[in-house]
């Protein structure tokens, strides 16, 4: 038997394992952003002095905390023992909360054999198809833009006899290719079909970047998920919440392979 260390340490310590994550899944992961500004703490999980994989925490709520466990990689010969160097995970990291996306199997299976009160906060989505929306006499175009933000694409509009009538844009602050799409539309101005028409051409604008278009909608937003459905995107996961369950404390011994 061999014992597993789990020990905080620098994302340059992990990146090669990060890369391998984000390879692997192949979906717009949308906690990269906790990497790319600092908001996470990442543990590395070692054997013998050989990495394995590693996980990482940020706040949920108050960025300054670290709370949540958000991601959690292993190598494939150590994932029959995912449980139990999840358990280790979350005694050295003292983290009461997890999040994660459906889509993300590994941490998936995590969330439901160690969590309770598991709640879906949003929906994600991915470009399906192209559309062909035109609303009559509606000119979409870019505008002088001021942003404090290091990966916003904004300054989008559509106007309508010289009247902005809707905004958006997107962030780039998902792991590569993936850019995260928005859009806003006055409430006078809306159920004209101008939300699915702006995101359909910000899909464009994204394409021609060398990017691939993705999206989300608090899980309540009906209005949304409809628009984004109309201009091309479908659904293909959701974003949940839960509080892990209280668990003994290990001294994790893993079979030597």
């Amino acid at each position: 038997m061999v014992a597993l260390t789990v020990r905080k340490c620098e994302l340059p310590e992990i990146a090669g394992l990060r890369e391998q994550f984000l390879n692997e899944a192949g979906f717009q992961f949308i906690h990269n952003k906790c990497h790319l500004y600092g908001w996470a703490d990442v543990y590395q999980f070692t054997e013998n002095g050989s990495k394995i994989g590693y996980g990482s925490v940020w706040g949920k709520d108050n960025r300054q905390d670290r709370d949540t466990i958000f991601e959690f990689f292993l190598i494939p010969a150590y994932r029959n023992h995912a449980s139990e160097i999840f358990r280790r995970l979350v005694q050295v990291s003292k983290a009461p909360f997890m999040e994660c996306q459906t889509n993300d199997s590994l941490l998936a299976a995590m969330m439901f054999e160690h969590a309770e009160d598991i709640h879906a906060q949003s929906i994600l989505f991915e470009d399906q198809s192209q559309t062909d929306l035109h609303p009559h006499g509606i000119i979409f175009s870019r505008q002088p833009y001021e942003t404090d933000h290091p990966d916003e694409q904004g300054g989008y509009v559509l106007e309508k006899n010289g009247e902005v009538v809707a905004t958006g844009g997107f962030f780039l602050n998902y792991n590569f290719p993936y850019a995260d799409i928005y859009m806003d539309v006055p409430e006078s101005h809306r159920n004209q079909g101008l939300g699915s028409f702006i995101v359909q051409e910000l899909k464009k604008e994204i394409y021609k970047t060398q990017r691939v278009p993705a999206a989300r909608c608090n899980i309540k937003n009906t209005i949304s998920r409809a628009t984004l459905v109309k201009a091309g995107f479908e659904l293909c996961g959701y974003l949940l919440e839960g509080s892990i369950k209280t668990q003994p404390l290990i001294d994790l011994q893993l079979p030597e392979n």
